[in-house]
C-alpha cells in the first residue's frame, strides 16, 4: 500500500484520490498511520461484506430472540471498522 504523509496528501490531493481507485492508500502523520483511503467501489464492498458477516454471525448464533436491525447494522459497521 502506498502511503502519504498528512502534508503530502494534502499538497498531492488529486494524485491520491486517483491512486486510491486501484488501490487503499495510507496517510500518516508525525510517522504514525491515520487513515486509509480507499476508493467508493471498495468502500461499498467493505460495507456489504461486513453486513453479510453478522448476518451469518446471527443465524448461526441460535439466539431466536428478536431481530434488531439497528444492532445488526451497527455490529457490521463496528466490524468493517466504519464506526464514526
Amino acid at each position: 500500500m502506498e502511503v502519504f504523509s498528512a502534508t503530502d496528501a494534502k499538497r498531492e490531493f488529486g494524485e491520491m484520490l486517483m491512486k486510491s481507485q486501484k488501490a487503499p492508500v495510507g496517510v500518516t502523520r508525525n510517522g504514525k498511520p491515520i487513515a486509509v483511503i480507499v476508493s467508493e467501489t471498495d468502500y461499498q464492498a467493505l460495507k456489504l461484506q461486513a453486513l453479510r458477516a453478522a448476518l451469518i454471525e446471527g443465524e448461526q448464533s441460535g439466539d431466536a430472540g428478536r431481530l434488531d436491525m439497528q444492532a445488526i447494522k451497527a455490529k457490521a459497521m463496528h466490524k468493517a471498522g466504519l464506526n464514526g
